[in-house]
């Protein structure tokens, strides 16, 4: 398969143009930003779920704890966490997949998601019921249904976990977060392509409304909300009660917004990201970082930015490379990555087409690379400004060229951390990884 295509797009021709381009050398900097963190993640869930039982208790009742499909920072850790804390006031706690389409839109995917993760019964010491099926709970105004998971819905109180943060599609009071994941996470698949139907421009009021009613109607005993700072760590570990969900999600969601990472440089000719997936952001990269989304990119504002090269896939995405298509450029190694099941079901879910597109595809990563200065060129010749990150969530490590040498000096919040070196390419022309943040 590969070959063919190889053929059929003239991949040789164009290696050879792309060699002609020389590659800025790279210097590798560090970009600082506010790191206040939790410490002991186990000691303040098991103090806020003790607090709570003490004035809600929870002995007896078959608890539904909510985990999703995304990259938290420490996921494992406070899942097993919470479900302990709960066991240990009495409760009979369970994990219910909440995760809309995700993990293929399958019951036994969604399981999948979660073992990924480290999160399996093993080391929960508690079920996971993963199911597709919901209960319709109420109705919108409009007649809209909303749903809901058929487990959670069964039991006798449930636990929202869930991340706290800029969504990558609309803006709004409650973008990603706790009210998202009761209006789209626990509404599996059919709850979650009912409400994409509305389109993103109505989510800032959907989401909230949908929130409310499910917070109504269903016992949800409180949302346990998670806001990261720009080194993937947990800034803030909050117990919310239920009646203070979508006020309280909304004064997070301010702060989440401030603890952010992103890219502090003036203008970018080119972005080069290694990888891209689901783990990483909703749009695969976050828009909120490389300002441009499929939908409301108005709303989206970032450093000037001309094109965008990605190199592949991460391994926990599964083969999803929703949001590819807001790249200019990528290579062939990225598109052999695609899973092309959950990557379309994923994105005619959420009714956005224009992630799911495929940018042109070049043979290796140093013929991406090349492409993409290539386009960046203008009518005078001047060194060009790239940028290469891992992904859009890990940033306090990143490279650049050389052309930035004095912002990189002259900037409060980064540093070089070396001299200026060649990129460093494999014999196939692969780029040797970025290692992590930490």
């Amino acid at each position: 398969m590969t070959e063919d295509l190889a053929l059929m797009f003239n991949v040789d021709k164009v290696r050879l143009a792309g060699a002609e381009i020389e590659l800025p050398r790279m210097i590798p900097v560090e970009q600082r930003f506010d790191a206040q963190r939790i410490e002991d993640v186990e000691g303040s869930i098991r103090t806020q779920v003790a607090e709570h039982d003490r004035r809600n208790p929870v002995s007896g009742k078959r608890i539904a704890v909510t985990v999703g499909s995304r990259g938290i920072a420490q996921l494992r850790r406070i899942a097993i966490a919470l479900v302990g804390a709960l066991a240990e006031c009495g409760a009979k706690p369970f994990v219910v997949p909440a995760m809309g389409s995700h993990g293929g839109a399958t019951a036994e995917g969604q399981r999948t998601v979660l073992a990924e993760y480290g999160i399996t019964e093993d080391s929960l010491g508690a079920p996971i019921l993963s199911s597709m099926e919901t209960a319709v709970v109420a109705e919108l105004d409009d007649g809209t249904p909303i749903h809901f998971d058929a487990e959670a819905a069964g039991a006798d109180g449930v636990v929202v976990l869930g991340r706290v943060k800029p969504h990558t599609d609309f803006r709004g009071s409650h973008e990603s977060g706790l009210a998202k994941m009761i209006a789209i996470g626990l509404g599996k698949h059919r709850g979650a392509a009912t409400l994409h139907s509305h389109g993103f421009e109505k989510f800032d009021t959907l989401i909230p409304e949908v929130a409310e009613a499910v917070l109504a109607r269903m016992p949800v005993e409180f949302g346990l909300a998670v806001v990261e700072n720009g080194y993937e760590d947990i800034a803030l570990l909050e117990l919310v009660p239920t009646e203070r969900v979508l006020e309280r999600e909304a004064e997070l969601l301010v702060e989440a917004k401030r603890l952010m990472p992103k890219l502090l440089m003036s203008d970018i000719d080119l972005l080069v990201v290694d990888q891209i997936g689901k783990d990483i952001s909703g749009a695969g990269m976050d828009p909120n970082i490389t300002g441009r989304a499929p939908v409301n990119s108005d709303k989206f504002h970032a450093a000037p930015l001309q094109r965008i090269v990605v190199l592949g896939l991460t391994e926990h995405t599964n083969g999803n490379a929703c949001g590819l298509g807001m790249a200019d450029l990528t290579t062939q190694r990225c598109v052999d990555q695609i899973e092309f099941g959950s990557f379309y079901t994923n994105s005619l879910t959420s009714g956005v087409p224009d992630g799911a597109r495929i940018p042109m595809a070049l043979a290796t990563d140093r013929d991406a690379i090349a492409a993409g200065l290539h386009l960046t060129r203008g009518p005078h010749p001047r060194p060009s400004k790239v940028v290469r990150v891992r992904n859009t969530l890990t940033m306090p490590r990143i490279e650049v060229s050389e052309a930035y040498a004095q912002e990189v000096a002259e900037h409060p919040d980064m540093t070089a951390l070396g001299e200026p070196h060649d990129w460093e390419f494999d014999a196939t022309g692969h780029l040797t990884p970025l290692p992590p943040a930490h």
